[in-house]
């Protein structure tokens, strides 16, 4: 039979369940998605995008091409990077992709850069854009 625990081993026994109820509070999940890059529809490049149609030499300056040839080829890739909502998060649209690529590609810029001013995760970019090693 075992012996009962006497005040000193109980109150040891307190201060380490103690402790770990701390520890385990402590402990806190990581987010899933940055709260800022959530708000994409705010801070996005299309915004800007937006603006630079009313000039077509910034919006030429801007992605390299006439908005006439970024539409034909935003028609014809559209379907191939096209992603679905889910339950998190909304999709990025094949227009802030492609922009965001073109960018990418326009400037030389890296991925963890760009992801600044396109509001776009360095991991969501077109992978047909990622050099490869």
């Amino acid at each position: 039979m075992a012996s009962p625990l006497g005040e000193e081993e109980l109150l040891l026994l307190g201060v380490c369940a103690v402790a770990l109820y701390k520890k385990k509070k402590r402990i806190r999940s990581r987010k899933w998605t940055k709260d800022w890059l959530l708000k994409r529809d705010q801070y996005t490049h299309t915004n800007l995008l937006q603006e630079l149609r009313l000039e077509p030499g910034d919006w030429c300056n801007y992605l390299r091409m006439d908005a006439a040839t970024y539409h034909h080829h935003l028609s014809l890739i559209a379907p191939r990077i096209e992603r679905l909502d889910t339950c998190m998060r909304r999709a990025i649209t094949p227009h802030e992709r492609l922009t965001a690529t073109l960018r990418y590609l326009a400037t030389g810029r890296s991925y963890e850069d760009l992801k600044y001013s396109t509001v776009i995760s360095a991991q969501a970019f077109v992978t047909e854009s990622r050099p490869t090693s």
